[in-house]
């Protein structure tokens, strides 16, 4: 049995991960996701400029439950100096890990020199790995991709660099900064990343998984220590259990009823919003509705009643009548 770990985290044998996602994976649903079987998770992106700054907004960011780890915090921003500060003041939340983002492509994460920009400038990637390796004794891993576009792949040598500047994992999303979230995701490169003989690290990879089947042959295909999803998660926590299910004793898990996604819907609501309150909360679980009633026949008029619903006890009549046809 080959086991994962992160630095002094163990994960166990191929571990499932929760992709970071901005205003999705808060607590409320990261929680959702372990309870199905993610095995490793990680907050929404911090602007290291926001958390130097004292801003309300990042700060919330880095909060999360004892129930939630191992978790890692992770950060962006262009300034070494404070991504260094930034992560100074993550571990003083006292997480698992410290994650870096160097892969997120949206243009106004981009435009300022965060995220994807820097496999722009390799160096200066370096150099902020190596000023918050430096300034924490906590494990430190990157989350990036395959380059910057189709003519610089780089990767190989991008996650070599990482692993001396003093990561101790690496998640791969399968497309560059130019792909967005567009076209499809080729593992190909993450798969030379892992058979590269100077990689000690873990790599974890990420892109297109949406069902058990497909991650088992990335898995086997790829020969990554972890897998790591996201916008399939999105109002589908089960994908984990399922995914999990499959690797382990090849039993396909029959479909989620509408009972169980419903009752999962009110867990994740109510914890929304003791979390954030509830007209915060109501407005922004409105993006999960979607993947929670993918698939059925018919929800298109019950999903607008959904995202015109103002209140708690609103929305906790619809799903009762859904649940009631």
């Amino acid at each position: 049995m080959n086991l994962t770990k992160i630095g002094n985290i163990e994960l166990g044998e191929s571990p499932l991960i929760l992709a970071p996602m901005e205003d999705v994976t808060d607590s409320p649903f990261r929680a959702i996701c372990k309870s199905f079987g993610a095995d490793l998770l990680i907050t929404e992106f911090i602007s290291s400029e926001g958390l130097v700054r004292e801003a309300e907004k990042s700060r919330m960011k880095m909060l999360f439950r004892e129930e939630e780890r191992p978790i890692g915090i992770q950060i962006f921003g262009h300034s070494v100096e404070n991504m260094q500060q930034a992560a100074e003041i993550a571990a003083a939340q006292n997480p698992d890990f410290i994650d870096l983002n160097f892969g997120c492509p949206v243009r106004k994460v981009v435009v300022k020199g965060g995220g994807a920009a820097l496999l722009n400038d390799i160096p200066k990637m370096i150099r902020m790995t190596e000023a918050v390796v430096k300034s924490t004794s906590l494990p430190v891993t990157a989350k990036t991709r395959l380059g910057w576009d189709e003519s610089r792949k780089d990767i190989v040598d991008i996650a070599e660099k990482l692993q001396d500047a003093g990561i101790q994992a690496i998640s791969i999303h399968a497309r560059t900064k130019a792909q967005l979230y567009g076209g499809k995701a080729d593992w190909t490169l993450i798969g030379e990343v892992k058979n590269n003989p100077r990689m000690k690290i873990p790599v974890f990879g990420n892109g297109d998984i949406t069902s058990a089947i497909i991650a088992k042959e990335m898995k086997e295909r790829y020969g990554v220590d972890g897998l790591m999803i996201g916008r399939a998660a999105i109002g589908n926590p089960w994908i984990f259990r399922e995914i999990r299910a499959w690797l382990d004793r090849e039993v396909l898990i029959p479909p989620v009823t509408m009972a169980e996604r419903i009752d999962v819907l009110k867990e994740h609501l109510r914890r929304s919003i003791d979390y954030k309150g509830e007209r915060r909360a109501i407005l922004e679980l409105r993006k999960f509705y979607g993947g929670y009633f993918k698939g059925i026949p018919g929800f298109k008029k019950n999903r607008l009643k959904l995202v015109t619903a103002d209140t708690f006890e609103e929305v906790l009549t619809i799903l009762d009548e859904i649940a009631a046809t």
